[in-house]
């Protein structure tokens, strides 16, 4: 049974337009800060509009991308992962090794799959079944995955094949064409029956249960999925570099985190969308690109993104208080 209100025909009813608009609040506003930094990056960069530049700058984003889809996805449904940059780190390894072995590229890709879908599942039975908070539970893996990482390669090794490496990360927007294919297969997933009740679980997960919806499931499957997500990051990223690095992962978590909130997310479940997710990790990357170019120290790179990001949280509180 859809928790969702409907007129005759399987259409919204208008009961239901004030949860959308709630959803989509602020993703306008975020597409123009986006638009301005996009524009300030190509004046002080025009090689950005260049085929080659372009397609560098969408490889820079393309992972950032992917964390962000994760770490939104378990946001939507009321929770959070600290795990995110160890298992961006384990799939990098994973296909370093792997690729570099007689499995082979076919036996990397599915193996990074499999590992990914594994650890996102089996968090989200621990959360779930167990009724342990998501922080605790994803805490503590972020543990056990960066020590599993550190055991596969104890420092940075392995190799991925010249071509793949090439043909990920060289001149193409090949980043760019497997990114709106991850989107399109984000629409499809949203039309089938676990991909509705992901808004329910994190929205009102009582009251979503009580109608019929697998509350649980959606729950699960998201947790596969972002562990999905994070493992194929690591894959790029041991592409680009040509390599696996245990630790290159690192900065994966909290910057989720930051895209996510950033693309309006909300930390209670059920409220945001995907895109403004997106939106989310793109203002960021290019929020880290200006600075770069205006000749920002790392250090103070973080403090400017710490301020933005605390602003981009305040101003919409400041405005419901204010309504």
């Amino acid at each position: 049974m859809s928790v969702v209100p409907s007129e005759p025909g399987g259409r919204p009813s208008p009961l239901y337009w004030p949860i959308q608009m709630r959803r989509n609040l602020g993703v306008r506003s975020l597409f123009l800060v986006v638009l301005a930094f996009a524009v300030a990056y190509g004046i002080l960069f025009p090689g950005l509009f260049t085929g080659s530049g372009f397609a560098k700058f969408t490889q820079s984003w393309f992972p950032l991308a992917l964390v962000a889809m994760a770490q939104a996805m378990l946001m939507l449904t009321g929770g959070i992962s600290l795990s995110i940059g160890p298992t961006v780190s384990l799939g990098a390894v994973i296909s370093a090794t792997v690729m570099a072995g007689p499995l082979g590229v076919g036996g990397g890709f599915a193996a990074v799959a499999f590992v990914g879908l594994a650890i996102g599942a089996l968090t989200g039975l621990i959360v779930i079944k167990l009724r342990l908070p998501a922080i605790v539970v994803t805490l503590a893996g972020s543990f056990i995955i960066g020590g599993a990482a550190l055991l596969i390669l104890p420092r940075p090794g392995g190799s991925i094949p010249d071509w793949l490496s090439v043909l990920l990360a060289g001149d193409t927007p090949a980043a760019f064409a497997i990114l709106v294919v991850v989107v399109l297969l984000w629409k499809l997933y949203l039309a089938t029956p676990l991909g509705l009740s992901l808004y329910a679980a994190g929205e009102n997960p009582v009251g979503a249960f009580r109608s019929g919806v697998a509350v649980d499931g959606a729950r699960i499957a998201a947790y596969a999925i972002s562990g999905l997500l994070c493992t194929s990051a690591g894959l790029f990223v041991a592409a680009q570099t040509g390599s696996g690095d245990p630790l290159i992962g690192t900065s994966f978590t909290l910057n989720s985190i930051a895209a996510a909130v950033l693309g309006g997310i909300g930390f209670l479940g059920g409220q945001g969308t995907m895109r403004g997710a997106l939106a989310g990790s793109l203002l960021l990357s290019l929020m880290i690109s200006v600075m770069f170019f205006l000749g920002f120290t790392p250090v103070a790179q973080y403090v400017a993104q710490g301020l933005i990001i605390i602003g981009a949280v305040a101003i919409p509180q400041f405005r419901k208080a204010g309504s």
